[in-house]
């Protein structure tokens, strides 16, 4: 099998994706149509049901992206991922539900320091809308699938976003965050092929330069908040409120990452 074949057929797609029990996983009951509403339930069934987390990173490092063991990882074993897992898991299930997406790659600016284009996403068609579809950026993951319109803000459950033109990285998505905007990720609209995305991983998942490399780190989206996991401690937002659990050692991390986050070791 290769890695992220993106021009599957549907019938080739169905022979490694499962669209009965990827729905199971997420709890979706409902037929999948190809419309707005369908691409937000997938998108947030998905994004409240697996977590964001990097610990195949820490402990085994790169990260295989063929689609059956991706499949298999975070649907069949209840396991996370990152956002090259967890996008290339809903990209598979767009697909195969008969959206029109494709795969974009992003350059993180998080830190001040722009990096490669390492982080993953989705653009999709609905008529002659485009929609930017990304449940692997951690905590700060859109909550729903953001519609790609230029300098307006764009109201996501508590989170307020917004596209701009860049005139050196092409579009750029920011999140007001402490009363400024805060640039996230930028990308462009070029052809994204298996070399690319086998590129972004490999580093992505083990360059001693990757933020993915130094720490453990989790998150998932609960329907008030988000549960992180980020060093020595689990932080639980819910609404205004803050908890936070901390742990000593790997096992204690793993008895609470289940607990709380859902990832089964």
């Amino acid at each position: 099998m290769n890695l992220l074949r993106f021009c599957f057929t549907r019938e080739s797609l169905l022979s490694v994706f499962n669209e009965k029990k990827y729905l199971q996983r997420l709890g979706i009951t409902d037929d999948i149509h190809v419309d707005i509403t369908s691409l937000y339930k997938l998108h947030n069934a998905q994004l409240f049901t697996i977590p964001f987390e990097n610990f195949d990173v820490m402990l085994n490092g790169l990260i295989d992206l063929n689609p059956e063991i991706v499949f298999n990882k975070l649907v069949n074993n209840f396991r996370g991922g990152y956002c090259f897992e967890l996008n290339s898991l809903l990209l598979s299930a767009m697909q195969s539900f008969g959206f029109d997406a494709r795969a974009l790659l992003a350059r993180v600016h998080v830190a001040g320091v722009t990096t490669g284009r390492g982080h993953q996403v989705s653009l999709v068609m609905i008529g002659s809308e485009q929609w930017l579809v990304d449940v692997g950026f951690g905590s700060n993951s859109p909550r729903a699938p953001l519609k790609l319109i230029y300098d307006e803000e764009i109201h996501c459950d508590k989170q307020i976003f917004r596209f701009i033109a860049d005139s050196q990285f092409g579009t750029m998505l920011q999140l007001w965050l402490d009363d400024e905007w805060s640039n996230l990720y930028s990308f462009d609209f070029e052809h994204v092929c298996i070399g690319d995305i086998e590129y972004g991983n490999h580093y992505t998942s083990t360059s001693k330069g990757s933020i993915f490399t130094q720490a453990y780190v989790a998150a998932l989206h609960t329907e008030n908040g988000v549960i992180t996991l980020l060093q020595n401690q689990i932080k639980i937002k819910d609404n205004n409120a803050e908890t936070i659990v901390q742990f000593d050692t790997d096992e204690e991390m793993k008895a609470l990452a289940k607990n709380y986050l859902n990832i089964h070791f």
